[in-house]
């Protein structure tokens, strides 16, 4: 079947996942399509691998479907139309969804949970504005067309300006409040206004606790609306609720909520300048080293508001460079895995396919398909992540800061969303070195160390 269109995309995935009684959620991130099951048994995971569009497969609390940024957004709609729309598919699988979350939900899950469900959504934002900030900024260095800097930095720069609200609707929609007051509410923290508001005894500036602030703001106003349901008399509830909700966490947000979230978040600027200011090749070594498990586990979701908050203070985050580094070790590893195991073509074919989205920060296929079911190959990938954080890390010691201005591209993917204190080349020459050197340690150590002991799949059968 020809599957290069999204709808012919969703319509080979559907029987292949079990058809449409077999679906109870759909939904879809970056780059992957996040599907829930009623009954996984029913999938055939072999078809689906078989598939072009398919780039790997990762099955957790959702079985999701790796199609890459761009195609998972357009195939989505696709599929649930086939499937049969939202409101049938949340029928049918709003039991099976609770009762896996009550399964599934420790605290901490859940917490990251949510933090992805707040952020992620923003992230398509913040790389279309990283690229026009970045590209305005060249504009500006090289003093070319100065009558469309001015214009295009206010396009650039006014989503940062307002994410906290954006952060509060999407908090108090994941808390189960009314996101709009979520929105209301966290809009507190960047309106201009209070700056004539003294807590602590120090005037407050617009902005400050930037997106820590407009979460808390937010959660605080959703406990609020709820307490206020219980007690506030229907006929009253339209005028009252939404009254002491944006009220209390207001006020609250005011004279306390912003001045301790913008202690936080100058704590965690001014941590993340230190680490890689005084320990920065270790620093790197460890970010860059331990990247990929933590995304293995689910656990880096808890960096997004790290990376936002540092978006926020400077422009750019220091951290995502050094983290990008796991990918190139990936890369580099499945370069020597085709090299080393000449004899199997199909782990030979897969390298092929995934390689070219590896190199664009796509690291699933390769994680999935190839370093991973070998085993000692992911770890001398992750060493080859390890140098090229270092490396970065090395020049951070030199005052050499090299920052993405978005989240969620890596690889050279990346290289547009690029910003630091020594300018543009500098900071793309750092990055580029440290590809280079995590491409370069990922591939020796899998070629000597890495595949002792690894039979390949067709010569096993000679």
């Amino acid at each position: 079947m020809d599957t290069d269109t999204p709808y012919d995309i969703a319509a080979a995935l559907l029987p292949l996942v079990g058809g449409p009684a077999n679906v109870t959620s759909v939904a879809h991130c970056m780059t992957r399509l996040r599907l829930g099951l009623a009954d996984r048994s029913r999938v055939d995971e072999d078809g689906l691998r078989a598939l072009p569009a398919v780039l790997g497969i990762v099955d957790d609390d959702t079985y999701q479907i790796v199609l890459g940024p761009g195609v998972v957004a357009r195939v989505t709609p696709e599929f649930e139309k086939l499937v049969g729309g939202g409101g049938e598919v949340a029928a049918r699988g709003a039991e099976l969804k609770e009762s896996r979350q009550a399964r599934n939900a420790t605290p901490a899950k859940l917490l990251l949970r949510r933090i992805a469900n707040i952020f992620v959504p923003l992230i398509p934002a913040l790389i279309g504005c990283g690229v026009l900030a970045g590209l305005n900024g060249l504009l500006i260095n090289m003093s070319w067309l100065p009558g469309l800097t001015p214009a295009l930095s206010a396009v650039a720069s006014a989503f940062l300006a307002l994410i906290s609200v954006f952060v509060g609707y999407n908090t108090a929609k994941e808390f189960g409040g009314t996101p709009v007051l979520g929105g209301a509410v966290a809009a507190v923290v960047v309106y201009p206004g209070v700056a004539k508001v003294t807590a602590f005894g120090v005037a407050l500036s617009p902005g400050q606790g930037g997106v820590l602030g407009a979460l808390a703001a937010a959660v605080l106003g959703t406990y609020v609306e709820k307490w206020c349901r219980t007690w506030v008399p229907a006929a009253l509830d339209v005028l009252v609720t939404p009254t002491l909700t944006v009220l209390v966490a207001g006020l609250a947000t005011l004279y306390g909520l912003m001045y301790a979230a913008g202690e936080i978040s100058t704590a965690i600027g001014s941590a993340a300048n230190w680490l890689l200011t005084t320990t920065g090749p270790f620093a790197g070594l460890i970010l860059g080293g331990l990247f990929l498990p933590l995304v293995m586990l689910g656990l880096h979701q808890a960096l997004i508001p790290i990376h936002t908050t540092l978006i926020q203070q400077q422009g750019y985050t220091v951290l995502l460079p050094i983290l990008a580094m796991a990918g190139a070790g990936q890369v580099g590893a499945a370069v020597a895995v085709y090299f080393r195991l000449r004899h199997d073509t199909s782990l030979r074919t897969t390298i092929k396919s995934a390689l070219p989205a590896g190199l664009l920060g796509i690291g699933e296929p390769l994680v999935y398909g190839v370093s991973l079911p070998l085993g000692r190959p992911f770890l001398t990938a992750c060493a080859g992540g390890a140098a090229g954080g270092a490396f970065v890390g090395f020049f951070a010691t030199l005052g050499d800061k090299v920052g993405a201005t978005a989240i969620g591209p890596s690889g050279w993917a990346l290289f547009p969303l690029l910003a630091g204190n020594r300018g543009l080349g500098t900071s793309m020459a750092i990055y580029g070195g440290g590809l280079l050197t995590g491409y370069a340690v990922g591939f020796v150590a899998t070629y000597v160390v890495g595949l002792s002991g690894v039979v390949p799949v067709d010569a096993s059968r000679e």
